[in-house]
């Protein structure tokens, strides 16, 4: 696919903010060029301070940039009609204590003017697919943190959004929790959605993500797909079917039939993040 078919565009895109006496700043994003292809799980890595909140607000119209253009569906993220096909899940959830689950998503249902009958199917399927059924006539300022959280990937989703932008998805997750969030992303990728994923938990975005880019200071430093990224062409790793100790000596001369595979093993994700931000920083 072409740059033009991308959900998400950026060319050249800077963001510099401004500070009390209106002087800019630092650049928080400096010439991002970046793009998502349809229906794929694009993950967005960085460590604190290195613009990827920055672009996801660039994204969804919510800050002017400095310099440089984005593009959502080919179109500006100001468009009505584009953020009508996006569910956004921000990193703090943010919802009214005093409303119940069913509440909430009529709420936002009713933001998206769907019809009542619509947002009552939708909202049945959501909670059921978040795990709250039990709760959804409770009150928010009773749920823990977790529920808050499944509520709040309810909510981004309430639309049926082709384009769905999770900011840290299993923030205050316990580990089945998080491992239910992972299995969402993937059926809405199965679903053909395309999925913008920022998120601290490498080993999550390793599992999920067909392509990442890393960001440091503002900066592109890396970008590509997962398996590429990880790929160690310093070493050959065998892989056997068997585990009998007579084959593993027989490999040591020959392959023999017991041979899977051959190919250079995988580097861990959180290994190489670390690795090129170690060598951003020393730049």
């Amino acid at each position: 696919m072409s740059a033009n078919d991308a959900v998400l565009r950026t060319v050249g895109l800077t963001k510099r903010y401004a500070d009390f006496w209106g002087r800019p700043g630092p650049a928080a994003l400096d010439r991002l060029d970046l793009d998502v292809q349809p229906g794929e799980v694009f993950g967005l890595l960085g460590p604190n301070g290195s613009g990827k909140t920055t672009t996801i607000k660039l994204l969804l119209g919510l800050l002017r940039p400095s310099a440089g253009d984005a593009f959502v569906f080919g179109r500006s993220p100001d468009d009505p009609a584009v953020k009508a096909r996006i569910g956004y899940l921000p990193e703090e959830t943010y919802l009214y204590r005093f409303l119940t689950a069913d509440e909430t998503l009529r709420f936002f249902g009713g933001i998206f003017r769907l019809p009542a009958a619509t947002i009552r199917s939708r909202s049945d399927e959501l909670i059921a697919l978040v795990g709250l059924s039990g709760a959804r006539r409770r009150r928010l300022g009773e749920y823990s943190k977790g529920m808050a959280r499944r509520l709040g990937l309810a909510q981004a989703l309430i639309n049926d959004p082709a384009l769905v932008i999770l900011d840290e998805p299993t923030s205050g997750l316990d580990p089945l929790g998080a491992v239910e969030v992972k299995e969402l992303i993937l059926r809405l990728k199965a679903a053909g959605k395309t999925v913008l994923l920022c998120s601290h938990l490498l080993a999550d975005v390793e599992e999920v993500c067909d392509r990442i880019a890393i960001l440091h200071q503002g900066t592109l430093i890396e970008r590509g797909s997962v398996a590429d990224l990880l790929r160690d062409d310093t070493r050959m790793q065998v892989e056997l079917d068997t585990a009998d100790p007579a084959v593993l000596d027989a490999v040591k001369a020959a392959a023999g039939a017991h041979l899977r595979s051959v190919g250079p093993p995988r580097e861990r994700l959180e290994a190489r993040f670390r690795s090129l931000i170690a060598k951003a920083r020393q730049r």
